[in-house]
């Protein structure tokens, strides 16, 4: 059992809890009330469901293979895979935060934390167990 991968399984169900949550609440429903273009209103709708589903299956794959459901060597690549997909989301977050017009951008892009706990404790789980 790897709880370094437990922790981030835990993590990032949380995430996916507030991004159907919150997320749908405060981001895609006023996306789609919004007035703009209906192809990119689209689009952005599927991103929206995209990373739905990034986040279901990172957080099946974190908790398969904390509870060593899953062979280690194929393991060890998937939650790689799953670490440096959340590192890069945290970096591009953060970049955005920089260089936005928001007043207190990261109040509101506040996701770039738990993408970043979750990266790291992935990466932890590989290297420190």
């Amino acid at each position: 059992m790897n709880y370094f991968f437990i922790a981030a399984a835990i993590l990032s169900l949380t995430t996916c809890v507030g991004h159907f949550t919150y997320g749908v609440t405060n981001y895609l429903k006023p996306m789609l009330n919004a007035s703009f273009d209906p192809v990119a209103k689209a689009v952005i709708h599927c991103v929206f469901h995209y990373v739905s589903a990034f986040l279901v299956l990172s957080t099946l794959v974190l908790a398969g293979c904390g509870l060593d459901l899953v062979a280690y060597m194929q393991g060890i690549s998937l939650v790689l895979f799953v670490a440096l997909n959340f590192a890069l989301f945290a970096i591009w977050q953060i970049y955005i935060a920089f260089v936005s017009d928001i007043k207190s951008p990261f109040k509101h892009l506040f996701q770039w934390s738990l993408f970043s706990a979750i990266s790291a404790l992935s990466l932890m789980g590989i290297y420190l167990n």
